[in-house]
């Protein structure tokens, strides 16, 4: 039998309705929920240990969220034809979601909590990402879980000056002014990520306070979900830390005061990390060695708890901050272009104690980044790579592959500057940052050494754009906030922000934001908006004073590209017999060639480092595409003669007539009397005769002979 669902219903605000579903699948799982929208479904669930692992003081979260090809009716591409490793859209999407839920765990909660998403079915009409955090949100809402949601997600966007919830990947192509994913509870906005068209600060507010308003629905019909589940009901009773309130009292009696004046006195990050380990060592040692190995772990947490306190009340109360800046002023910036001889462009931006080494590279149709997924399989020709080496932050730790973060950050810079990029740019183009240094913010030195890299290698980019990362600390009990511009690593970690945003000089491009308090007011976003633009200015003409304006020219070692557009009657005969042609044509003039049907043309692209190989190529596709035009002046090679005229040629493989009474004015008896084989002649086209064949004529072409 089957087993009868729970449900609830959200309306969207365009009458589309959100179910949320519970009760048929995944019974074993601690809640489980299916949400669906037309025909796509998501199932999420989730299950957290009763107890926490010995040790681990932290929330271990894992997000995982797939998109099944079966969802759609496709089959995955590859040698291995079933699912890999998650594709970067995937990642990104598990990012989404763990930064809304995860500051909303209590602090004190430590059991391992995996969530698992997965998109059963697929209809084209909505991106199944925007539904991904309501599935997570919902599964845990129907648990014992401790959480302090329910929380949701949305995905905005702005097109014609109209606001669209949750859109389909259709929607989504042409100009969207504003792309944007919103998480929040009811209460507050959480997270905050994505692209914009040059808007302003406040457009982006009203996107926010718009995409809020769903989200309030959403979290709504949650908690009607949840109170029909008699397991949500009542929260489990967990203990997952244990405390030594006398221990923390003389940490806090010890080592305030001198938390507070290591902070005040301005350091570098290597010194400040020095005076507060020596300052941690001086309490241990009232401790025998039996005791610390007792109470240094816990010490150490008390330590870092009043360490925090102490540097977030010095910047609340006498506004400075670690490096003895205000919280306005920017680090100092220095920026070099053309670093790296070997690339096709490339700069160095640092700004403070964090600095990147980026590099771009110049590629053909043939190196765009293939994208395959249930949505769409296309072709990105903008995208950036971001690395986050350890000897940034003066580590030694293993290397395991590409992170997480890094698909996160370099997404980030990516979505920044694409649409900078103008669309009739015939290249691929590859960015890569290397991180150097780290101290705050790598992600904003990216998007500002990728403009100065662009600009070296001679793209003519619209606007450059630059980025700043914004902090923020507040106190419940006094009621003070701080708004901080270009905040370091420290401040991050200790902060209640995290709020990156990119722009050029006339509107905002990109933004990333997460929230690791509750109720952040839109006073306190707005005016982090418009510090984050004062400063992004000054960023701004601080890289420009280094190169404030795209290079003329492309670097000599750079592959120059030439696009022509053939008749698409024509590919197969450029193309050749199993490829023969084009492989040929590129092994003797040293270029690439690509070939992609659009509409009623054929798009040919030839790229190389040697002009006149690539001029030998364009010369010979124009020829094996050749094409009469009726009124054009032709260069034609006598190839044969007749009686009645010449067979001229006029392109490889292309012959025509010129007939008798059209080689001179004068009446000739025999061709020979003017033209030999393998005379070179001016023709003209002048039409085509019932039979559909060329009328060529030399004639016309010479001055008449007087009357006498």
């Amino acid at each position: 039998m089957i087993p009868q669902a729970i449900t609830e219903k959200i309306t969207l605000e365009d009458g589309r309705e959100i179910i949320l579903e519970t009760g048929k699948l995944a019974k074993q799982a601690d809640g489980a929920v299916v949400v669906k929208l037309g025909g796509t479904m998501l199932l999420a669930t989730v299950v957290a240990n009763k107890e926490a692992n010995p040790g681990v003081d932290f929330l271990p979260l894992t997000v995982d969220y797939r998109e099944k090809f079966t969802s759609a009716g496709k089959v995955p591409g590859g040698f291995l034809k079933r699912e890999g490793r998650p594709s970067d859209e995937e990642i990104l999407t598990m990012r989404l979601v763990d930064r809304v839920l995860r500051p909303l765990f209590p602090d004190d909660f430590h059991a391992e909590v995996q969530i698992m998403i997965s998109v059963i079915s697929y209809d084209g009409g909505v991106m199944p990402d925007s539904l991904a955090g309501l599935a997570a949100s919902a599964a845990l809402a129907i648990t014992d879980i401790p959480f302090n949601g329910p929380i949701s997600e949305v995905r905005i966007i702005r097109k014609n000056g109209e606001f669209k919830i949750n859109p389909s990947w259709k929607e989504l192509q042409d100009g969207v002014e504003l792309d944007m994913m919103v998480g929040g509870s009811k209460d507050s906005i959480v997270m905050i990520e994505g692209e914009m068209d040059e808007i302003s600060e406040e457009e982006m507010v009203d996107a926010i306070a718009h995409a809020h308003e769903e989200i309030k629905k959403q979290v709504d019909a949650q908690g009607r979900l949840a109170e029909k589940i008699p397991a949500s009901l009542t929260k489990r009773v967990y203990e997952h830390e244990t405390h030594d309130e006398q221990l923390k009292e003389e940490i806090k009696s010890f080592s305030y005061e001198k938390c507070y004046e290591i902070a005040k006195t301005p350091s570098e990050k290597s010194e400040r990390s020095e005076k507060f380990n020596a300052l941690f060592s001086e309490f241990c040692e009232r401790f025998s060695e039996e005791e610390l190995d007792e109470k240094k772990e816990l010490a150490s947490k008390y330590f870092g708890e009043v360490k925090k306190e102490a540097v977030r009340q010095l910047i609340l109360n006498e506004n400075i901050r670690l490096d003895g800046r205000t919280n306005t002023v920017i680090r100092p910036i220095w920026c070099e272009v053309d670093y790296l001889p070997g690339t096709h462009g490339s700069a160095v931006f640092t700004r403070g104690e964090t600095q990147s080494l980026t590099a771009l590279t110049l590629g053909s149709a043939l190196d765009a980044n293939r994208v395959d997924n249930i949505i769409s399989s296309h072709e990105e020709k903008f995208f950036l790579h971001y690395n986050f080496p350890p000897f940034s932050t003066g580590e030694a730790r293993p290397i395991r592959g590409t992170s997480r973060r890094e698909i996160g950050h370099g997404n980030l810079a990516q979505r920044a500057l694409k649409n900078m990029i103008p669309s009739d740019c015939p290249y691929t183009i590859r960015v890569v940052s290397d991180i150097l240094e780290s101290n705050g913010s790598s992600s904003m030195a990216t998007v500002c050494a990728g403009t100065l890299a662009i600009m070296d290698a001679g793209i003519k980019m619209k606007k450059p754009v630059s980025g700043i990362a914004m902090g923020l600390i507040t106190d419940k009990e006094s009621g003070k906030w701080t708004v901080l511009s270009d905040i370091l690593g420290d401040e991050d970690h200790l902060g209640d922000m995290d709020f990156k945003v990119t722009g050029s000089k006339d509107g905002i491009t990109a933004c990333q934001m997460d929230i690791k308090i509750q109720g952040l007011s839109f006073d306190i976003m707005k005016q982090a908006l418009e510090q984050a633009r004062e400063g992004r200015l000054h960023i701004l003409n601080e890289i420009l004073k280094t190169l404030d304006a795209p290079r003329a020219e492309l670097k000599a070692n750079a592959p120059k590209i030439e696009v022509v557009e053939i008749n698409k009657d024509f590919i197969g005969a450029v193309i050749g017999p199993g490829g023969k042609n084009i492989q040929q044509l590129q092994k003797d003039t040293g270029t690439t060639i690509t070939i992609e049907e659009k509409g009623d043309v054929g798009r040919v692209e030839i790229s190389g480092v040697d002009p006149d190989g690539m001029k030998k190529a364009l010369e010979a596709i124009k020829q094996i595409c050749f094409v009469p035009e009726v009124g054009e002046t032709y260069k034609a090679i006598v190839k044969s003669i007749k009686p009645f005229g010449a067979f001229v040629e006029i392109a490889k493989g292309v012959e025509g007539l010129v007939h008798i009474s059209e080689i001179e004015h004068r009446r000739l008896e025999k061709v020979e009397d003017a033209l030999k084989l393998g005379d070179e002649i001016e023709v003209k086209h002048l039409g085509y005769d019932n039979k559909n064949k060329m009328k060529l004529s030399r004639k016309v072409l010479l001055p008449k002979p007087e009357k006498s």
